[in-house]
């Protein structure tokens, strides 16, 4: 990867990036990208903007805690609005008063995207970098029209996403990798990790979701699935991986169940339960990559809240949803090997079948094993390049060309 000409940025001067990220996830790949500009610009670079502790670590000083912003649910972003949209001009101004060389947008488009709208009104001669695309491929297409208004570059995660923009009229666009792919050795089980299936080791995981909406949606027919299971595999080991902030939660709920369920807690404990599980039953999210990328067998399930539900209805006669399937894996590789159950479909009568192949050296199973090495294709990047440095390029090349 060749180093771009900074023409307009002055060697003589630092170059400004003013970052903008709206949530945890953004946060860290605005470190790596942080990190990968330093390593990548020949000189003093000058961070400014929004992010957390891992921005904060690699130079960044927040305008606010992220904590102000990142919040999730349509309830929860109605009750804090008025602070939110506070926020969202705060940001504007400390952006258009920095005059930074480019400005990067990472991810919570309704927070991220409201900022660089606003900014390229006041300041329309500041590039403006989309690091990570909104699903305009699933939900609300149009989108990707207006968002070439205020957009000169985006870098998508998924590799579909520079086709899917170019059709439907998108900002230019950038795979770029998806952090996933820099961590694929610790999902992959070593020697003896993962015993041989059907070898009296078997082993489930039950992954929820990481919001508490998600848990309380999804939670009790996963417990009723496993009690169902249990009866037909008893020695089948269940390990539910939790999130940090809902581990308590879960396992005062899971307390209650007439099964035995192990919870872990953390990334690491996650990650390593992973190398050793053989099925998996999840919700809907990026956690269907990571499982793929370990080479474990899913079903998938999400549940809507009333609000989604009422525009599933209205999607009947004014269609808004582009894609067949919600799975990123059956999206990625344009068809539908990991079944998914929404709404009522995902019940335990339903699931324990599906899951009980899925743990059977059956063809439901092979099929999904088989499609995970073609998932691994159509994510990798060129030899030697990484996500982050890869990115980076792309931001410093830009401003090479403004």
């Amino acid at each position: 990867m060749t180093s771009p000409t900074l023409a307009g940025t002055g060697h003589g001067q630092p170059l400004r990036v003013f970052l903008v990220a709206g949530e945890e996830s953004g946060d860290a790949l605005g470190a790596k990208l942080m990190q990968a500009l330093k390593q990548q610009y020949p000189g003093e670079i000058e961070f400014a903007g929004v992010g957390g502790d891992r921005m904060g670590q690699q130079g960044l000083v927040s305008l606010f805690p992220l904590a102000d912003i990142a919040v999730m649910g349509l309830t929860a972003v109605l009750a804090r609005l008025p602070s939110i949209v506070k926020r969202v001009y705060q940001t504007v101004d400390a952006a258009v008063a920095a005059k930074p060389d480019v400005l990067v947008i990472i991810d919570s488009p309704d927070f991220t995207h409201n900022v660089a709208k606003r900014v390229r009104k006041r300041a329309p001669h500041i590039p403006i970098v989309d690091y990570v695309s909104p699903s305009v491929w699933a939900w609300r297409p149009g989108r990707a029209k207006k968002m070439s208004v205020y957009v000169d570059r985006l870098l998508a995660l998924l590799p579909f996403e520079p086709e899917a923009h170019r059709r439907l009229g998108g900002p230019t666009t950038f795979y770029v990798g998806h952090p996933l792919i820099e961590r694929v050795a610790e999902l992959r089980p070593g020697p003896g990790e993962r015993a041989l299936l059907g070898s009296g080791s078997d082993v489930l995981l039950l992954l929820p979701g990481s919001r508490r909406s998600e848990v309380d949606m999804l939670l009790e027919d996963f417990g009723k699935t496993a009690d169902l299971l249990l009866a037909r595999r008893p020695g089948l080991e269940i390990l539910l991986p939790a999130v940090p902030h809902l581990a308590a939660r879960i396992r005062s709920t899971v307390s209650t169940w007439p099964v035995n369920v192990t919870v872990v807690e953390g990334e690491v404990a996650k990650f390593t339960a992973f190398r050793r599980a053989h099925a998996a039953l999840a919700a809907s999210g990026t956690v269907s990559l990571e499982l793929a990328a370990s080479g474990i067998p899913m079903a998938i399930c999400y549940r809507l809240d009333w609000f989604y539900r009422r525009l599933k209805q209205i999607h009947r006669i004014f269609p808004i949803a582009s894609v067949s399937s919600m799975v990123l894996p059956n999206i990625i590789l344009g068809r539908n090997v990991v079944p998914e159950f929404l709404d009522e479909a995902a019940a335990p009568e339903q699931l324990v079948d599906v899951v009980d192949r899925l743990l059977a050296s059956s063809p439901e199973r092979q099929v999904q094993v088989d499609a995970f090495t073609d998932l691994d294709t159509a994510m990798r990047l060129p030899d030697g390049h990484s996500q982050s440095s890869t990115a980076a390029h792309l931001v410093l090349d830009l401003i090479g060309r403004a």
